[in-house]
């Protein structure tokens, strides 16, 4: 990234609400193939998730339109676990899945 390349968190919104990494562009899995555009194709792009799954996804979908991309070894778990910051301040890295949406908006699930 230090280089010029994009990061781009594939993650769903409580995800990204709940912590993500400094300068990352937040385009939902979902969203993705909409919002290309948005993604500049003359510089590589590093695509993250909570493990690895949903940004592995997004890796192919772009490679395939012509993209440089890759993923995030171990997404925002391994960054997490590795020490690095993540805004906003007091951030932390979210279940995904709609269960654990709905029961961080209801406030009934303490941070991981």
């Amino acid at each position: 990234m230090d280089e010029g390349a994009q990061l781009v968190d594939v993650r769903a919104e409580h995800e990204w609400e709940a912590g993500r990494i400094a300068g990352a562009t937040h385009l939902p899995l979902a969203e993705l193939s909409e919002r290309t555009g948005e993604i500049d194709k003359d510089r590589p792009v590093v695509l993250y998730c909570r493990g690895g799954t949903r940004s592995s996804m997004a890796v192919e979908a772009l490679a395939a339109e012509g993209y440089d991309a890759a993923k995030l070894s171990e997404g925002i778990v391994g960054w997490a676990e590795a020490g690095l910051a993540l805004e906003p301040e007091g951030g932390h890295v979210a279940e995904s899945g709609e269960a654990a949406s709905i029961l961080h908006a209801q406030k009934r699930l303490p941070p991981s």
